[in-house]
């Protein structure tokens, strides 16, 4: 009997993969939102000593990078647990972890308290960030996984967007506390639509050996069954995590996709805490100089989802290389004496080369190294990526105080992003193998073939 639409395995993924996808996004926007939260009510904080005690811009400056420092572990603690506890699991503590972070966040009264509430928020946030891009290449069909994740990614930017229109709107009306009672909303909007409609990666239940929930989540979902997989008894025996991320043949894989990780989150936040003050410099005013910050962020979402799609064509390895290329090219044209409406064209081609690419980095993380430590080596490049994320703005404040110009300034960005190119071309080029569906794909070699591995992964028959 022929399946109806609604019975159709290919409708059923369709769905599966809008709503994963979806829910994975607007999580993705949430953590945005936090991310700039903080940096639109910290004036309230430096001139009314009333909401939280005296608040100096050294201590502010500190309550600023508890946040990211909380991601980096919380990113960590990740890639330790979810290829153990599954991808779904850590996505859904992550949604009510950093909810209940920031609604906590708005009822404190002291700078020690605010300051170890955003730590624990950014454990969740960091987590969230490690495993969305590992869900989400797992569910993707095959030649759109690159696009997906790079879509969902696109959420960051799009919730920094948001989250300085809603203050510029809402501030004055509703507080900093209000403000951060909006970033708990997920809890009851986000998490239980979650709890329903995400399901867990197929994928990652194969290779734990759990083939009966694996084959239920499929039927339920329409996201097929792996050709090949780990049966149970050898899951128990292989390295996963990262544990399999420093095994011979994949740490150098590992190393340097955490060196370009780092890389493109230092390029990224350096321009969006200091082009604004650079552009001041520059001699235009503090209103068009935030309007190069939106041009930025614009470049950098539109960029990131068309470069994901020559990425899924081409491989990502490629895409991310010549990503820095046309970073280090633009940024360095920054610095010649251009009109204002090319100066924003180069700086909107400047956003695909810096934030655009280093959200491309998490589709090559994902799509590059196999299922059983895939989890691990997206929260590795999430994680170690955050060091870049804090020390540019520390270097921009030390470039600052050291009166180092703005051209200077540029060429020394210019070149991390040229570095950023030659660490991109290191990485080893991965073994082919067949995926879910059976078509070709660069991200998990089969057993025989991947590096490090010394037994066949039996096959598995539906």
């Amino acid at each position: 009997m022929p399946s109806t639409p609604l019975h159709d395995p290919d409708t059923r993924r369709r769905r599966t993969v809008a709503w994963v996808v979806s829910l994975a996004t607007v999580g993705l926007i949430f953590d945005g939102y936090d991310l700039v939260v903080y940096g639109a009510v910290v004036s309230t904080f430096l001139d009314d000593p009333s909401h939280l005690g005296e608040v100096t811009p050294a201590v502010a400056g500190t309550l600023g990078s508890y946040a990211l420092l909380g991601m980096m572990a919380g990113a960590l603690l990740a890639g330790a647990f979810g290829d153990v506890l599954g991808r779904r699991k850590i996505m859904l503590i992550s949604y009510a972890w950093f909810s209940v972070g920031m609604f906590v966040t708005a009822l404190t009264t002291t700078t020690t308290a605010f300051g170890t509430l955003r730590f624990l928020t950014g454990l969740g946030i960091g987590a969230l960030i490690a495993t969305t891009a590992t869900l989400v290449t797992e569910i993707a069909p095959p030649g759109k996984k690159n696009l997906y994740s790079a879509i969902t990614y696109s959420g960051v930017p799009l919730g920094s967007l948001l989250g300085a229109l809603l203050a510029i709107l809402l501030l004055d009306a509703i507080g900093w506390r209000g403000l951060f009672m909006i970033g708990a909303l997920p809890i009851v909007t986000l998490l239980p639509l979650a709890i329903v409609k995400m399901p867990e990666s197929v994928q990652w239940l194969v290779v734990r050996g759990r083939i009966d929930e694996a084959r239920a989540v499929s039927e339920r979902t329409g996201i097929p069954l792996p050709d090949t997989a780990t049966t149970p008894q050898q899951a128990q025996g292989e390295k996963v995590g990262f544990a399999a991320l420093v095994r011979r043949g994949f740490v150098l894989s590992t190393l340097v996709v955490g060196a370009i990780s780092a890389l493109g989150q230092f390029l990224n936040y350096y321009l969006n805490t200091w082009l604004p003050v650079m552009m001041e410099q520059a001699g235009f005013n503090a209103k068009g100089s935030l309007a190069f910050l939106l041009v930025l962020s614009g470049g950098a979402i539109l960029g990131a989802v068309a470069g994901s799609r020559c990425a899924d064509r081409f491989g990502p390895k490629p895409v991310v290389a010549a990503g820095f290329a046309i970073g280090a090219s633009f940024v360095a044209l920054m610095t010649l004496d251009l009109p204002l409406p090319v100066l924003l064209f180069f700086v909107a081609v400047v956003g695909f080369g810096t934030t655009g690419t280093s959200i491309l980095i998490y589709g090559l993380v994902a799509t590059y190294f196999p299922t059983r430590m895939r989890g691990a080596a997206v929260a590795w490049a999430a994680g170690f990526g955050r060091l870049g994320g804090v020390s540019g703005p520390l270097l921009g404040g030390l470039f600052l105080a050291a009166g180092l110009g703005v051209d200077a300034v540029f060429h020394v960005l210019a070149a991390l992003a040229l570095l950023g190119v030659a660490l991109t071309v290191l990485i080893p080029k991965p073994r082919r193998d067949t995926d879910d569906s059976g078509h070709s794909v660069d991200s998990e070699p089969t057993a025989s073939e991947q590096p490090g591995d010394g037994h066949p992964i039996a096959t598995v028959t539906r």
